[in-house]
């Protein structure tokens, strides 16, 4: 059998691992073992096996991941998300579906300290949602808003999935954050305009919370001081150059440690809850980038990513159709696959192709990110749903899928858009 053969046969492996309940990492790493036993031998695939864990955990750059994870989980335990649900609470609470908008605006800042979607919509779920069920919101409105804004923690920077696309692809890390912040800022307003729709066609879904005087407002704004500060920090020197997303991480750690201490919420059972939370996900994450080690080397050997990508540019169509349809790919695998894992399946696959076709990869990184938030809400993996569900147990899935398919929609306007205008990501990049 060809090589080419033999990677495809070593693809529907993954899967059958994956479906069989297999951790991501392992399986990745186990598939791409077997094939390279029958491409290289034995000896050559054990000395993949044996260096890629060392590869991958003795990068320098690979330090930024724990250190941005420790950020948000600092942010978290020192009541950042709290403070930010206040504010716009105060600001937006007031108006028909006030309370889902400012779930939304709320995700969106906390997602700016944080990193990862799913602990930006349980954090977020566990402050809003008693606050709507007691202003009688529509549950589908209320679960749906909360699913649908915590993804946009994995696209406002810090984002680990800029993170791992950076890491599989050599492209820069801040770059790819300061692309995230206008799309991100633009999907939030897209999410604000939707609820606004929803509940201009029907007033019961989401009736307008308590008034506050301007001087309430105003005072309230003293709550998002904490984010607001950490996200300039660390975002500004990035942007100016200042300093390098590892040492942004370890910047944006310390800054998020000091609000922990002047907000008198350092305490030693949140420092251990933080450090063990930031042990957990930094070891699931370095656990699949050396699986997506052995599995990218494996597919290197078949050479499927230069394959498709001659396949690509030889297609009698304008490379926009192409990556449309890749896209899709991205939509139909998201549907069964998490959206980290999809990311490092398949990076190292596309992005050959998308190289071939001259396309910006940084542009081309938030849409792919975006796309992923699609899958974080789709069923019927939607590991947000699931997220939510556990938070509102007396919801059914079936209420909070039926919750995010407006959200769905602005997320499509918003990829859309971002094809008809790269400008929105390429543009803050470029000034860098």
């Amino acid at each position: 059998m060809s090589p080419v053969v033999i990677g495809i046969i070593g693809i529907i492996l993954l899967f059958i691992f994956m479906a069989s309940g297999m951790n991501v990492g392992i399986a990745m790493a186990l598939s791409g073992f077997i094939g390279l036993i029958y491409l290289m031998g034995l000896s050559q695939a054990l000395n993949v096996l044996g260096n890629a864990p060392y590869r991958t955990a003795a990068s320098y750059t690979m330090s930024v991941i724990p250190l941005f994870v420790l950020m948000g989980n600092l942010s978290f335990y020192g009541g950042v998300s709290e403070d930010l649900y206040s504010t716009t609470y105060k600001l937006v609470g007031q108006l028909p579906g006030g309370l889902a908008m400012a779930t939304t605006i709320g995700c969106a800042g906390f997602a700016a300290t944080c990193g990862s979607s799913v602990a930006t919509a349980v954090t977020m779920g566990s402050i809003a949602l008693p606050e709507m069920k007691r202003y009688q919101y529509s549950p589908a409105l209320a679960t749906g808003s909360l699913a649908a804004g915590g993804t946009l923690g994995i696209l406002i920077p810090p984002s680990i999935g800029f993170i791992l696309y950076s890491m599989l692809t050599d492209e820069s890390i801040g770059k790819l954050f300061i692309a995230g912040i206008i799309p991100g800022i633009f999907l939030t307003g897209l999410f604000v305009l939707t609820i606004y729709i929803m509940v201009g066609r029907n007033r019961t879904l989401g009736p307008p919370g308590p008034k506050t005087t301007l001087r309430d407002k105003l005072l309230s704004l003293r709550g998002i001081w904490g984010a607001l500060a950490l996200f300039i920090l660390v975002i500004g020197g990035l942007y100016g150059g200042i300093f390098t997303p590892t040492e942004a991480g370890g910047i944006g750690a310390f800054g998020a440690f000091l609000l922990m201490v002047l907000r008198g919420r350092l305490k030693k059972k949140s420092m251990i809850s933080v450090l063990l939370d930031t042990g957990k996900v930094t070891a699931m994450c370095f656990l699949i980038l050396v699986g997506a080690n052995v599995f990218g080397y494996f597919m290197a050997v078949t050479r499927i990513p230069h394959e498709l990508a001659g396949i690509a540019v030889s297609l009698p169509l304008p490379p926009v159709l192409v990556v449309i349809f890749i896209l899709l790919v991205y939509v139909l695998l998201g549907s069964v696959v998490d959206a980290i894992a999809m990311i490092v399946l398949t990076v190292p696959i596309f992005y050959p192709v998308i190289l071939k076709l001259g396309v910006d990869p940084i542009w081309f990184g938030v849409v792919m990110v975006i796309v992923m938030e699609m899958a974080l809400i789709t069923p019927p993996v939607g590991m947000n749903v699931f997220a939510i569900a556990g938070v509102a147990q007396d919801i059914s899935l079936y209420t909070i899928f039926r919750g995010i398919f407006p959200f769905l929609v602005a997320m499509m306007v918003c990829v859309a858009l971002l094809i008809m205008v790269p400008e929105l990501a390429t543009l803050l990049p470029s000034l860098m």
